[in-house]
C-alpha cells in the first residue's frame, strides 16, 4: 500500500515556486514573479500590532475571530457593496488559502464537480482535488478580456456540477468581470442551483472600473462562499489573515473544521486588521494610486517593446503574450531569467488557456520594473 494519497500524489507541485527557487539563487535578480505588495505594511496597521502584543493579548481570540473585527469588517462590506453579513456569518481565518480549502471541505464531496475559469490561481484546483473534487476547467481568451462567459461555464455542466470557482479581479490576467457578465453567470448559478465560491481578495485594487461583488447580486447572497482578506490591499501578506462570508448554515460547516485545524486565526494580525479597516483607508488609495501607476508604465513597455498586451484593469499583474517569439512560455520564462536575470512566470503554469503567455507582477518599484523592461527589450531584440 502506498504512503503517499492520491490526492496529494495527483496534484504537481506548484508552477510558480520553481522560478521562485532558481531566483533565490541568482544575484542581481529582478523578480516579476511574486505576487505581493512590495510597500511595508502601514504604520497605523503595524503599531495596532505593536500594541496589541504590548498589551498582553496573546491568547486566543473567539474561533471565530474578534467580534470588533467581524463587526468591522461587516460594516466595510456593507458601505462598499451594498452586502449585508451578521457577525455570525463572518469568519477570520489564517488568510483567504485557509478559508478556501476549508470551504472546499465542507461543501465538496467526492466526485462532486467544480467548474474553474482558467487561466486562474495555481490552488484553485488543488484546493478541490484535496477535498475529494473533481476541478472542471473553462478557459478563458484574451480577445473576451479572459472574462468568463455564462454560455461557457454552462457548456461544462454536468450532473455531477456542485459548485462554480471564480476570482475576479484576476490572477495571473488582472481581468475584471464587468457587472453584466456576472449578472449572467449568476442567472446559471441560479438556473442550475450552483454554490458558487468568490475569491475577492484583489477586490480594492482596481483601476477606472469598479468592483462588482458577486454576493451582492440578486439573489446570489444566499448561495455564494465570499472570500477575502488583507493581504493584497493593506499590504498585509506576512500577517497571514483572511476571511469567509456566507450564509449562517455554510459559515457554522467552515467554522467546524476551521476548530479542529486552527483554533483561530492570529491574534495580533487581527487586532493590526481591525486598525486597518478603521484607518487605514488613506494608505490604500495611495497604493493603489501608485499601482496604477506601475500598470501603465509596464503595459505600455510591453506594448513597444513588441509582447502585446491587454489592459489589466484589476490586481497588480500584467500577462503579455510571447508565443509569436517561437517560444513556449515556459522557455521564454527560463531563458529571461538566465540571460537578463528577470524573473517571470510562465502562463501556463495558471492553465493551458495562459500558455503562450507571461505573468508579469508590477508589485515592485516604477524603478525595477523600467529596468525590468530595458532587459527584456535586449533579450526579445535578440530574439526578433
Amino acid at each position: 500500500m502506498p504512503r503517499l494519497s492520491q490526492r496529494v500524489q495527483a496534484v504537481p507541485p506548484s508552477g510558480i515556486r520553481r522560478f521562485f527557487d532558481i531566483a533565490a539563487t541568482m544575484k542581481d535578480v529582478i523578480s516579476l514573479g511574486i505576487g505581493e505588495p512590495d510597500f511595508v505594511t502601514p504604520d497605523v496597521i503595524r503599531d495596532a500590532g505593536i500594541r496589541s502584543i504590548q498589551a498582553g493579548y496573546t491568547a486566543y481570540t473567539s474561533n471565530s475571530g474578534l467580534l470588533e473585527l467581524r463587526t468591522a469588517l461587516a460594516a466595510q462590506l456593507q458601505s462598499l457593496y451594498g452586502v449585508e453579513y451578521d457577525v455570525e456569518e463572518l469568519l477570520i481565518t489564517v488568510g483567504v488559502s485557509e478559508a478556501m480549502q476549508n470551504a472546499m471541505l465542507a461543501l465538496i464531496d467526492p466526485g462532486d464537480e467544480v467548474i474553474i475559469p482558467e487561466p486562474c490561481f495555481v490552488a484553485y484546483g488543488p484546493s478541490v482535488v484535496f477535498a475529494g473534487g473533481v476541478p472542471v476547467y473553462v478557459p478563458t481568451r484574451v480577445e473576451d478580456g479572459f472574462q468568463v462567459t455564462a454560455a461557457a461555464i454552462e457548456a461544462a455542466i454536468t450532473p455531477r456540477t456542485k459548485a462554480l470557482l471564480i476570482g475576479y479581479p484576476s490572477n495571473p490576467t488582472g481581468a475584471v468581470m464587468t457587472r453584466e457578465r456576472l449578472l449572467d453567470v449568476a442567472a446559471i448559478a441560479q438556473k442550475h442551483d450552483l454554490i458558487v465560491f468568490s475569491d475577492e481578495i484583489y477586490d480594492r485594487l482596481v483601476y477606472g472600473v469598479e468592483h462588482t461583488c458577486f454576493a451582492a447580486l440578486r439573489d446570489m447572497r444566499e448561495r455564494t462562499v465570499l472570500l477575502g482578506g488583507f493581504s493584497k490591499a493593506y499590504a498585509m501578506t506576512g500577517w497571514r489573515l483572511g476571511y469567509l462570508a456566507a450564509s449562517e448554515e455554510i459559515t457554522a460547516a467552515v467554522r467546524k473544521i476551521h476548530q479542529y485545524a486552527i483554533m483561530s486565526a492570529p491574534t495580533m494580525s487581527q487586532h493590526a486588521a481591525l486598525a486597518a479597516l478603521k484607518d487605514a483607508e488613506g494608505d490604500v488609495q495611495r497604493m493603489v494610486a501608485e499601482y496604477d501607476r506601475r500598470r501603465r508604465v509596464i503595459v505600455d513597455g510591453f506594448n513597444q517593446i513588441g509582447l502585446p498586451t491587454f489592459e489589466p484593469q484589476g490586481a497588480f499583474y500584467a500577462f503579455p503574450r510571447i508565443d509569436h517569439l517561437g517560444l513556449s512560455s515556459s522557455e521564454f520564462a527560463e531563458r529571461l531569467l538566465n540571460e537578463q536575470h528577470v524573473a517571470v512566470i510562465p502562463g501556463d503554469a495558471f492553465g493551458p488557456s495562459g500558455a503562450g503567455f507571461v505573468r508579469a507582477c508590477y508589485a515592485t518599484s516604477l524603478d525595477q520594473i523600467e529596468d525590468a523592461l530595458e532587459r527584456i527589450e535586449k533579450f526579445v531584440s535578440v530574439l526578433a
